[in-house]
């Protein structure tokens, strides 16, 4: 078995001691610079790399933070994870990364196989998850910071946004083009706080106006394309079809603008889709999908900020409330003038809009 270089090596190559060597790899500011300039030499020779369980027993600290995400597959977490990474990684400190896959007991599972790992904090995606699960980091004494989500009576660290207002938002915009005829392809909302609300706030909007949001005009969907597409098809095979479908991510908004055309519908003349997240596929589709803007970068490094602030016994922690925007683009448009009168009346039948066209 080849030899692996160790902190002796460094220091008999350096002409040092290991105190140097050390003090040189964990504070190399009060080292002189021509003694840091031949240990670096030294190790770069060799090839050496510092042990990280030794490190992490001298220091009671390992530099490493847990994030665990739903899932790889869908690009609506990679810039939030990206700058998250680079500030963590300004600050000395690497990023591990797990996956859950909407599963609570999964997520669970990776949660206490990080915190076995050592890492000094965690990155958590939104707040359902069992109290069992939260009395556990409670007593670990875990700092995390949950993500993608925020409530102003939130009872942790949270960098995220409204998603309920959001929604709501995009609920008024659709109304405000005179659809009455509304259906939504939400997220699966079990086990799932961001898709929940997301329905909560366009049912909240299409309340106020005397209409309701249900079956069959809910339909939830994973995150596919595919699923987004099927769920379109469905909706649009009614005699009595939605002139708007608000989707409760961008995946599936495109997948509902794939299901409108494979049905033969045109996007916006004969039905609108509006999508959630404004990832890259939002403005590569044609025409470009309406959609809620989140600035996933920024959420990413005011998670890092807090987290990193969180490890400091003497750090104050904030939540953060990120401002979402409304980014419309082609696929919003007026409803069509042939469409039927009507939408869904608070009890799930069948109504004439009491507030008439806007």
């Amino acid at each position: 078995m080849p030899h692996r270089p160790s902190l002796e090596d460094v220091a008999r190559i350096a002409g040092v001691s290991t105190a140097t060597v050390s003090r040189v790899l964990n504070a190399p500011a009060r080292v002189r610079p021509e003694t840091r300039e031949r240990v670096e030499r030294a190790v770069e020779r060799l090839g050496y790399t510092p042990h990280f369980g030794g490190r992490a027993l001298a220091s009671n600290r390992t530099d490493t933070v847990g994030a665990v995400i739903p899932t790889m597959e869908n690009a609506i977490f990679a810039r939030g994870l990206q700058a998250l990474q680079e500030d963590l990684a300004d600050a000395g400190v690497t990023l591990l990364v797990a996956t859950s896959n909407y599963d609570k007991a999964q997520e669970a599972r990776q949660i206490q196989t990080l915190l076995a790992r050592g890492v000094d904090g965690l990155v958590l995606v939104g707040e359902a998850r069992d109290d069992a699960v939260y009395a556990y980091l409670a007593g670990r004494a875990a700092p995390f910071v949950l993500v993608w989500t925020w409530r102003a009576d939130c009872s942790w660290p949270c960098v995220g946004f409204d998603n309920f207002a959001a929604a709501r938002d995009v609920a008024e915009r659709v109304l405000g083009f005179g659809h009455r005829r509304i259906a939504m392809i939400a997220g699966v909302t079990r086990d799932n706080d961001r898709a929940r609300s997301r329905v909560q706030g366009v049912r909240a909007a299409l309340a106020d106006r005397g209409l309701a949001l249900e079956a069959p005009f809910l339909i939830e969907a994973d995150y596919r394309i595919e699923a987004g597409s099927a769920a379109a098809q469905r909706l649009l095979a009614d005699t009595g079809r939605p002139t708007a479908i608000i989707c409760g991510n961008d995946v599936l908004g495109a997948g509902a603008m794939v299901g409108a055309r494979a049905a033969g519908y045109r996007v916006p003349q004969d039905v609108s889709i509006t999508g959630f997240d404004d990832i890259d596929i939002a403005q590569l589709l044609d025409p470009a999908l309406s959609t809620v803007h989140v600035p996933h970068r920024r959420m990413g490094r005011m998670a890092a900020k807090l987290l990193l602030a969180l490890r400091d016994p003497q750090g104050t922690v904030t939540s953060v409330c990120i401002e979402t925007e409304f980014i419309e683009r082609g696929s919003l448009g007026v409803s069509p003038p042939s469409a039927p009168e009507g939408g869904l009346g608070d009890d799930g039948s069948r109504q004439s809009d009491p507030h008439g066209p806007l």
